[in-house]
């Protein structure tokens, strides 16, 4: 501790740098009081907000607003924290007007700052975490009560307001897409099927079934035709048979009744076979027809299949937007509201000015200590004996009154000499030495 090794030494250094101690006691001080007047209290306001499970269980109305509540959150926290968000509460509430040398950029700044914003997790179900919160806390300092309350209570309407239309937003658009989709595929179905009732009158298909339809008439044809050539045959042999030696009258008659039947029998042949003719040149083109009938029934199904499962979630999203619209989800509800501080959140002026007095003794404790280190000097007979071993047999104390400079001055002319004589000394020394 270099010459303070005792209660005596500490006191005996104090009284010797009282004029310095002093001094810096008294600047640190008054420095003190003047950085306490001119430090301005800041002022804290809070308010808690619950997250409330919707109303209705997810199995019975499923919520079409996906993703936990902690990345939703973040999501509201970005858009409150953008800038234009933070413009608009500082000039609804002028805020750090009296700093006219402030840019809009460094008001911002200084907002975003003040702000807090924190969630509390909510209990985990098992081993797993949903991304659940349950409490979130905004709080904001300002340099008056009143005005940490309302921007504080500004926030926390903007959040609850956010989360509102955001799950609202969500909700809608989820409905809407639905919406657009069966719309879509109804008139996709629409138009397919209007499709294929052109494709089947160009094909003589009005008919479901005509083709098996056309297949069963060529084989009645095929049969009735058969039937008329047995005919034929028949009517043939008995025109061939026919009597001749009987009367002529008869004969004739006989002939041409034969005749007749026969010219009948071929005119009928004849139309049955053109019938059939025409029959089997449609046929011609069945596989492709099987082909683009087996194709539009395949993209009807598949269309008509997309149309019920769109339709389903079109209904789950319509259970959606009503819970939402009757703020039966998620919703956020004021927990403790924002109340105005009663004491500021920084160090009190008292506090402030005795912590830089202390700090000031302190100081001005060391910058002594630090001095009487520069130049260790002795000045008392414990010192001599604790510094070299040897026991002083007198010390004379300094008498009252002396000048202290002047024991200074008198203790250099006294070296000075010393040194004088020392030198002429060694100078004679040498002299003699030469001599010699």
């Amino acid at each position: 501790m270099g010459t303070i090794y005792s209660l005596s030494d500490f006191i005996d250094l104090l009284r010797r740098r009282a004029w310095l101690i002093s001094m810096v006691i008294m600047l640190g001080c008054l420095a003190s009081v003047y950085v306490a007047l001119n430090t301005a209290h800041r002022y804290s306001a809070a308010e808690v907000i619950q997250i409330e499970q919707p109303k209705v269980d997810d199995d019975l109305a499923p919520s079409t607003v996906a993703g936990s509540s902690a990345r939703r959150l973040q999501l509201i926290e970005q858009q409150l924290m953008a800038r234009g968000s933070l413009e608009e509460i500082i000039e609804k509430y002028d805020l750090y007007s009296d700093n006219a040398d402030l840019l809009l950029w460094e008001k911002v700044n200084l907002l975003r700052f003040a702000v807090s914003i924190t969630g509390v997790a909510a209990a985990r179900e098992g081993f797993s975490d949903d991304g659940t919160i349950s409490i979130l806390t905004i709080s904001a300092e300002m340099a008056t009560p009143e005005l940490a309350q309302a921007v504080t209570h500004e926030l926390a309407d903007r959040t609850r307001a956010l989360s509102r239309d955001r799950r609202k937003n969500q909700a809608r658009e989820t409905l809407e897409f639905f919406q657009q989709q069966e719309d879509n595929l109804i008139r996709d179905i629409a138009e397919l099927e209007e499709e294929l009732t052109a494709f089947r009158n160009e094909n003589d298909l009005s008919i479901e079934g005509s083709l098996e339809f056309r297949r069963d008439e060529i084989a009645s044809l095929n049969a009735a035709l058969l039937s008329i050539d047995r005919e034929v045959i028949g009517v043939e042999l008995a025109l061939s048979r026919i009597d001749r030696s009987a009367r002529a009258p008869t004969v004739r008659r006989e002939q041409a009744d034969l005749e007749t039947e026969l010219t009948s029998l071929q005119t009928q042949r004849r139309l049955l076979d053109e019938r059939r003719s025409e029959l089997a040149a449609s046929l011609k083109n069945t596989p492709e027809v099987e082909r683009a009938l087996a194709n539009y029934d395949r993209r009807l199904t598949q269309l008509q299949s997309q149309l019920g499962a769109v339709s389903s979630r079109r209904n789950e999203a319509e259970v959606g937007f009503s819970l939402e619209s009757a703020s039966g989800g998620e919703r956020l509800i004021t927990l403790e509201e924002a109340q105005v501080p009663d004491f500021p959140v920084t160090t009190s002026r008292k506090r402030l000015a005795a912590m830089g007095g202390v700090a000031s003794v302190a100081l001005a404790l060391v910058l002594a200590f630090l001095l009487d280190l520069r130049r260790p000097i002795i000045r008392t007979a414990a010192q001599m004996e604790r510094e070299t071993g040897l026991q002083p047999i007198a010390a004379v104390p300094q008498a009252p009154g002396t000048n202290a400079k002047r024991d200074k001055a008198v203790a250099r002319k006294r070296r000075r000499l010393a040194g004088k004589r020392g030198r002429a000394a060694r100078l004679a020394r040498k002299a003699q030495t030469s001599k010699a």
